[in-house]
């Protein structure tokens, strides 16, 4: 009789899964139908095995339907017949919640083949890895001076023994069509051969900044790739980084009034004296074109004017051996023709500090940090009567190198300058070069006054 009593709970539970009110249970089991299912409920139980075990899991939906698992199909999704476009999938967010974005990589043979030149610390820790989050770039080949290293590098990222290249066959790049672009990840002082050989081997260029150790090898860049045909970009990743362009959009819309000030720091601490950092004839200089840089170039980019004097000062602590050859810090001040001043220093010596701050007469916006790799956080103040506000608006983060490589790859595939363009590069090197002079003579440096705004970049990177 337990034995009976055990099945009667079994089937019922059975029954309930399966939609069966407590009435059509009497019912099937006053005529008898339940003998069949007890039965194969005590032969179950004989096995060990419960009869739900392949009974799909049955869903009830808010108008009482019930769906199996086996039949649920999700809402319809908008797919579109261009690639490149994302899926866009039925809302579930309230609109006062932040929105996630869907990606939307190209197919595989449809992305942009790059072949990077140089396994360093920014290469391997930062480029290698973004092709990962790309959409629109793909690594096919590597260049290395270390077999070795570059045997490794290939077996982690599937590039093919065929694709990689030594810097003495370098030029043989010319005989593979999968490689589109070569992304220079050098010491500054080999930006402009391995640039022009590139360029030579009928290849599209990014470069890495500083984009050269002179205005003359960077003009000498542009000359090459013009004459080749071929596109020319130098990676000034804040430059396509979301949190630096909205706050970009917030100086040039005066969302705080007229900007005044600026003020810029790029800090670090150097340790290796033997690093192509440290040495002249490889950098170019010290802290100014290495992290400096990111102050004097961002600037521009907020502003879009360029500035008309500099005034530089330079020091380096006597005795350390890092600092025998390049500056240790560089600080200097730009006056814009609209009358902003602005006002920066780079130090090599100095614990990590990344930030700017633009200055209006109605409030003032910043970053901190500002130029690392993740993490850009962004802070506005302003007043209201007696009430001060701040705001951290965040616009999330983006790989920003997988953000400037797809930039260029459309570029590429669209026919179209970049945004940041050699001649941007070129500029930031006269500029620096006027600093250098203004440190050591001790006075101004005046520059020729550009009137058009943001004369040396492209079109507008397309947002997402």
């Amino acid at each position: 009789m337990k034995q009976l009593d055990h099945f009667l709970r079994l089937f019922r539970q059975e029954s309930e899964s399966a939609g069966l009110s407590r009435q059509q249970f009497l019912h099937f089991t006053g005529r008898g139908l339940a003998a069949g299912a007890l039965g194969g409920l005590a032969a179950s139980c004989k096995t060990g095995q419960s009869s739900t075990r392949n009974r799909p899991t049955v869903y009830t939906a808010q108008d009482g339907t019930r769906v199996p698992s086996s039949q649920w199909v999700s809402p319809p999704a908008k797919v579109p017949d261009k690639p490149g476009e994302p899926i866009e999938l039925e809302a579930w967010k309230a609109k006062t919640e932040r929105q996630s974005e869907t990606p939307a990589p190209l197919p595989d043979d449809q992305r942009v083949g790059y072949t990077i030149v140089g396994l360093g610390h920014l290469s391997l820790d930062e480029l290698l890895p973004a092709f990962g989050e790309s959409k629109k770039s793909k690594l096919v080949a590597l260049v290395s001076g270390s077999p070795e290293k570059m045997r490794k590098v290939a077996q982690q990222y599937g590039v093919k023994p065929e694709n990689c290249y030594s810097y003495e066959n370098f030029d043989r790049l010319r005989d593979n069509p999968a490689v589109q672009v070569v992304y220079i990840v050098l010491p500054n002082s080999m930006h402009a051969e391995y640039t022009i050989r590139a360029a030579q081997a009928g290849k599209h260029v990014l470069c890495e900044k500083p984009m050269a150790n002179s205005s003359q090898e960077c003009q000498a860049m542009i000359d090459a790739c013009r004459r080749a045909d071929r596109k020319l970009m130098i990676a000034y990743r804040i430059q396509y980084e979301p949190n630096n362009r909205m706050l970009r959009q917030m100086v040039r819309e005066k969302k705080y009034g007229e900007v005044k000030f600026i003020e810029a720091v790029n800090n670090q601490n150097s340790a290796n004296p033997q690093h192509w950092r440290h040495i002249k004839a490889l950098a170019g200089g010290g802290a100014l074109p290495d992290i400096g840089l990111y102050c004097l170039n961002t600037i521009r980019f907020l502003l879009g004017e360029e500035p008309t004097e500099v005034f530089g000062y330079q020091y380096s602590t006597p005795g350390d051996a890092r600092f025998r050859e390049v500056e240790e810090l560089m600080s200097w001040q730009m006056k814009f023709p609209s009358g902003i001043h602005a006002s920066c220093a780079t130090h090599y010596g100095v614990h990590e500090s990344r930030r700017y701050r633009v200055h209006a007469d109605r409030g003032w916006m910043g970053l901190d940090p500002a130029f690392p790799y993740e993490g850009i956080r962004m802070e506005v103040a302003w007043a209201e009567g007696k009430v001060e506000h701040k705001d951290q608006p965040n616009l999330g983060q983006k790989n920003q190198f997988a953000t400037e490589m797809d930039h260029f790859s459309e570029c590429v595939k669209e026919n179209k300058p970049p945004f940041t363009p050699g001649e941007e590069g070129l500029q930031d090197q006269r500029i620096m070069e006027a600093i250098y002079q203004s440190a050591r003579e001790g006075r101004p440096v005046k520059l020729p006054e550009v009137k058009k705004r943001d004369a040396f970049r492209g079109p507008e990177p397309k947002e997402s």
